[in-house]
């Protein structure tokens, strides 16, 4: 017999934040993207963030470095306009490393090669205060500690129900925020989910969506070690994959992975591991997202261990910091004006309302087991793809941008498209487009692209 759902019924008057032109949620590398561009256009901006400080995936995830805003050979740089701004000013503060360095098969993309190539470097507090320099700077109204929980929607039963703002909770309780056009960057899709958008997770067989990992940073490495261990073990699929196979077969691997995911960061000794991984949890659910949570920070108590006791160069690592939360993959995705699929990124498909290029390939970590990933049986990318200004549009709903993990893709195309460049570049998009209905009085939909083009090209968006 199946359990009912208790109900309970609660209603309130709530404060009214005052009114602004373009509300952004999430101050992830979308969010904040999408908050700079908009407020460049001199109109009012608000950005409303769960954390006390900015970054989603960049701080709060620990996850590093940036993939590649490259073409997948490297050539070109494809993702420029505010990322290219937010990694120079990392970097003039010695908090990054402009991706042109950095090679291939580097300590700082992991020695992988395929899809590595010109990854960029940061630090996660460098990350902070340049993101939250930019945004200020830009005239944008900054709320932390603030969390979405309802959408305010006109009238639910219209063809095109229009999204007015949200309802957000934070230390002062609930407040209402309304703006003239949303932009949803919170990553999970959660304000397109409570405005009754259509939504799908996961894979079309199962619905099963990418694992999850807690992404943590180890010190007291042997740099040198590590390295010249790689160098002289080019069999292994990814670095230690043959210790780790042989653990794997005798029990005593604590994660489902086949291989060690580190990443050298720019202080000696200092690595970030991505290795841990959790299946089959929802991160849109608080209570499948808290059992994912708790998973993870066992699996790094045991990934230690294992480290100082098997891998050459970690004899003496020790834990510098756990992400302040679990790295999620993917949960939400639009349905949306254009869904972005795999042919598209096979062929390279030019798309009329081109809005970003990427070179990122197929990155699906199986979520059942340890496969996946860039490169293997993964169908290849073409060297550069094109993604239309269509997939950030619910295809019902006014009022409302969708931008970062959560745009309309299948589960194939969004795994090369959920990385932090590709993020940024939607994001831009986003808050132009936001910028610009406010400025026409129209709907996102109704924005016409050849002024959406034209303003990005003059914030230093690349569009071939």
């Amino acid at each position: 017999m199946e359990e009912t759902e208790q109900r309970y019924a609660y209603s309130a008057d709530i404060p009214e934040l005052d009114d602004v032109d373009v509300l952004i949620i999430g101050g992830g590398p979308s969010g904040i993207s999408a908050a700079v561009a908009a407020a460049r256009l001199n109109v009012r901006v608000r950005l409303i963030e769960r954390y006390g400080f900015l970054g989603g995936n960049l701080t709060a995830g620990l996850v590093g470095p940036c993939m590649t805003s490259y073409s997948l050979d490297g050539s070109q740089q494809l993702i420029r306009g505010v990322y290219e701004e937010f990694v120079q000013r990392m970097m003039a503060i010695g908090g990054a490393l402009h991706p042109s360095t950095i090679p291939a098969g580097s300590a700082y993309c992991g020695f992988i090669v395929y899809g590595h190539d010109k990854v960029t470097p940061f630090e996660p507090e460098a990350a902070k205060v340049v993101a939250q320099r930019m945004c200020l700077e830009a005239g944008v109204d900054l709320l932390l500690h603030t969390m979405v929980v309802d959408a305010i929607v006109d009238d639910c039963e219209a063809v095109n129900p229009r999204i007015l703002g949200v309802v957000c909770a934070g230390k002062g309780g609930l407040r209402a925020a309304r703006a003239k056009v949303v932009v949803d960057c919170s990553a999970d899709g959660d304000v397109a989910h409570f405005a009754g958008v259509h939504t799908r997770q996961g894979r079309d067989s199962d619905g099963l969506a990418q694992p999850q990992t807690l992404f943590f940073r180890v010190q007291n490495v042997n740099d040198q070690v590590v390295e010249e261990y790689v160098r002289s073990h080019p069999e292994d699929y990814r670095p230690y994959a043959s210790i780790v196979a042989k653990a794997t077969a005798e029990g005593r691997f604590p994660a489902p992975r086949r291989g060690i995911g580190l990443y050298k960061t720019m202080e000696p000794g200092v690595w970030r591991i991505n290795t841990g991984r959790v299946l089959r949890r929802n991160g849109a659910d608080a209570k499948e997202l808290t059992l994912a949570e708790i998973e993870g920070r066992e699996q790094t108590v045991a990934l230690l261990d294992f480290f100082r006791n098997n891998l050459p160069g970690f004899e003496k690592v020790e834990l510098r910091d756990t992400a302040t939360q679990i790295g999620v993959r993917e949960t939400r995705r639009i349905d949306g004006d254009y869904e972005l699929t795999l042919d598209d990124l096979r062929s390279g498909r030019s798309f009329e309302d081109v809005i970003a290029l990427c070179g990122y390939p197929l990155d699906i970590h199986d979520p059942t087991g340890s496969g996946g990933g860039t490169g293997g049986d993964a169908p290849a990318t073409a060297n550069i793809y094109q993604i239309p200004y269509r997939v950030m549009l619910p295809r019902y709903h006014d009022g409302l941008l969708v931008s970062g993990r959560a745009v309309s893709a299948t589960h194939e195309a969004l795994s090369a498209i959920r990385v932090m460049p590709p993020c940024f570049a939607l994001g831009q998009a986003a808050g132009i487009a936001a910028a610009l209905s406010v400025g026409n009085r129209a709907s996102p939909r109704h924005v016409d692209y050849e002024d959406l083009r034209r303003e990005l090209l003059a914030q230093g968006a690349y569009l071939g």
